[in-house]
């Protein structure tokens, strides 16, 4: 006889505690290349986070052994639980040890297959029986993640319609699960502000506004209220607010917005020529013109309004980034008049107010939702789909998928979805959400996707004081080092990359999915050398972890003081100058209760998580071997260098970024 030693861990996973009273008996069996054994009983699951040793003799040797298998069945008359299996190690009679990494929940009565934990890519030789159980479970996969269309025009997204129709390996653990879900419920939350709830009226004052985020006051929100109309705090907004995307270099004025050299000379200075700042590439320009024709919301019974302004900035001589002129129509004509800093103080104001509403409304529905949460869904449906667990890509990016289906599950049915918060508080609401995606969509280019393409086509390489910039520019070069020494780890050519089909069905079914087969986004739907691998991956890493930080975690300092950012207008852009009061201005914002369910949502989705995964700190490692291990760790390495240097450098700051701290980056969209 010859005898195997078994180690099965359960994970520390505080969700498990549910498990480690379970009466269910759990065996396995050991797959070789040269047969297999019986069924071993293992007994009921043992208790969190412990490592049970179990023996297994069989008549001979199994050669190499491929796979486990664990089956879970009920004790008749008791209930049965879900068990969470961390890892199963098989230990031969020669000493050799084989790693099963699992990281998965086991539910109900079901016999669950695990791969040998090295990783294989399909190119070259591959054995009969590996190559059958990769297509089984991804035969398994598509029929347990499919698509659906989620509005016409925009990426697809899973087809489920209740986050209870993912499985328990897709669902939040119950301690985010609690946070997450107390909040939206907002039981302390929605007593706090159930006065302002119900109120429909105007604001009586700006000071009133202040009154509604008393709940959270920290020193962001605050100095947001104090600053918010100083000019130099709007142009850094650009460079490092919770949006550092919408701004380009500008070389030439467009021809649509007619801004002189008099209109400006009021803050350029009597030295200073606007044509000689836009040759020197001291220009900068935010357009909005996404906004035009989309359909706007009525909110409590009243019709809302928004516009498509353009927004002229300068790089002042003290490296300062300033509005100089702000046009709120596409169209140049007297009753789109261009205003200036030398206009009187409320007529600046509201024009500067318009553009943070249209910089709310590009935020949060291209750059926050498109480009991070339904992108993300749509590459991790296709990882799970294209590619079997043995696939060292699918080891690289699975930690970046995390929760993210059932988040977005919870966004289409309680934020986006209809009579969700948006219907109640945003002008895109009850319609414009689908039309301003598939818009976004349809202008989304890979280049804006890979931060250092971006940052050249925007000419934002060298602008100071972009925080932003710097920082993800670390974290991006860290990326692309680990992402690029795993594939070309595994991948020894270009050869291996072309030939392997798993990784072009992957691409080809992302590009389809994600960007409707659209040729003038860039996207590849095909990938032939190591170096298209890496860049992908890479771009896949940083818009599911970092990218999603930078234009998530800042809502609530930057939005909660809702002049900053309004979800909504009540009356049109003005159309002459001099008119502008603070009282027609507070005529034209949110009303209260408009206001209140906007700040909920930007508390809510920039609330930290309780059981947050920061970046490069992986619970459930799936690799094994020792090279890829110790990449992991030299990442890791990284990601601790970086999270020092930012905290060195804030601390000589008075307005410290903070969002691309590796220690405060969640590692995936999972809220």
């Amino acid at each position: 006889m010859v005898q195997y030693r078994i180690q099965v861990a359960t994970g520390p996973q505080e969700d498990a505690a549910a498990a480690a009273s379970s009466n269910d008996n759990i065996s396995i069996a050991l797959v070789g290349t040269n047969g297999e054994s019986i069924k071993k009983i293992l007994g009921p699951p043992s208790v969190v986070g412990a490592v049970q040793q179990y023996n297994i003799q069989t008549p001979g040797d199994l050669g190499e052994i491929l796979c486990v298998r664990l089956y879970k069945a009920c004790v008749p008359k008791l209930l049965t639980h879900p068990w969470f299996c961390k890892y199963v190690h098989v230990i031969s009679p020669d000493r050799k040890r084989y790693q099963f990494p699992c990281h998965r929940w086991i539910c109900g009565v079901q016999a669950l297959e695990i791969l040998e934990g090295k990783g294989v890519v399909l190119a070259g030789t591959v054995s009969p029986l590996i190559l059958q159980r990769r297509r089984s479970e991804l035969d398994r996969n598509r029929e347990k993640y499919r698509w659906k269309v989620y509005a016409e025009g925009a990426p697809y997204c899973i087809d489920a319609e209740t986050t209870q129709d993912l499985s328990s390996n897709e669902q939040y653990s119950c301690e985010k699960l609690s946070s997450f879900g107390f909040t939206l419920a907002a039981s302390g939350l929605e007593a706090t502000l159930k006065g302002y709830l119900l109120r429909c009226d105007p604001w009586k004052d700006l000071n009133e506004i202040n009154n509604l985020f008393s709940f959270k006051k920290t020193h962001m929100p605050d100095l947001t209220s104090q600053m918010w109309n100083v000019d130099t705090f709007f142009g850094y907004q650009y460079l490092n607010g919770v949006n550092p995307m919408s701004v380009r270099k500008c070389t030439k004025i467009p021809g649509n917005f007619p801004v002189t050299q008099d209109m400006v000379a009021s803050t350029l200075g009597s030295s200073t020529d606007l044509q000689q700042e836009l040759e020197s590439g001291n220009i900068f320009l935010a357009d909005y013109n996404i906004l035009e024709g989309i359909p706007t919301n009525t909110i409590n019974g009243k019709k809302q309004y928004l516009a498509a302004p353009l927004c002229l900035l300068w790089k002042s001589l003290q490296d300062h980034l300033i509005p100089i002129a702000i046009q709120l129509g596409q169209q140049p004509g007297p009753e789109n008049p261009i205003f200036v800093t030398s206009d009187p103080e409320w007529d600046w104001t509201l024009a500067k107010i318009w553009v943070r509403y249209a910089e709310f409304q590009l935020h949060e529905l291209d750059h926050h939702l498109l480009r991070t949460h339904l992108l993300a869904e749509v590459i991790c449906l296709a990882t799970v789909r294209n590619l079997p667990t043995q696939q060292p890509l699918l080891k690289l990016l699975l930690p970046h998928f995390d929760f993210t289906l059932e988040i977005n599950i919870l966004a289409r049915s309680q934020l986006i979805g209809p009579g969700g918060l948006f219907d109640k508080a945003f002008v895109t609401g009850n319609g414009g959400v689908p039309i301003l995606v598939r818009k976004a969509l349809e202008r989304l280019t890979y280049t804006s996707l890979c931060l250092p393409d971006d940052l050249k086509d925007r000419g934002m390489e060298s602008i100071p004081k972009h925080y932003y910039r710097e920082d993800g520019m670390k974290i991006w070069s860290a990326m692309e080092k680990f992402a690029s020494d795993i594939v070309n780890y595994y991948y020894k050519d270009d050869d291996m990359v072309s030939k392997d089909p798993e990784l072009q069905a992957w691409i080809k079914e992302i590009f389809q999915r994600g960007f409707l087969e659209r040729e003038s986004s860039g996207i590849p739907s095909s990938l032939r050398s190591r170096v298209e691998v890496i860049k992908f991956a890479t771009m896949v890493m940083f818009s599911c972890s970092a990218q999603h930080a930078a234009v998530n975690s800042g809502q609530f300092d930057f939005y909660s003081w809702m002049p900053n950012g309004p979800s909504s207008m009540r009356q049109p852009p003005p159309t002459t100058k001099g008119e502008t009061t603070l009282q027609s201005t507070l005529d034209a914002l949110p009303e209260v209760n408009t206001t209140t369910h906007t700040t909920v949502i930007v508390y809510l989705l920039s609330n930290e998580p309780q059981d947050k995964k920061p970046l490069g700190q992986y619970s459930n490692p799936y690799f094994t071997e020792e090279m890829p291990l110790k990449f992991v760790q030299e990442f890791q390495r990284k990601m601790a260098d970086i999270s020092t240097d930012i905290q060195e450098r804030n601390n000589t700051l008075n307005l410290k970024y903070l969002y691309l701290d590796p220690n405060v980056i969640e590692s995936s969209v999972s809220i």
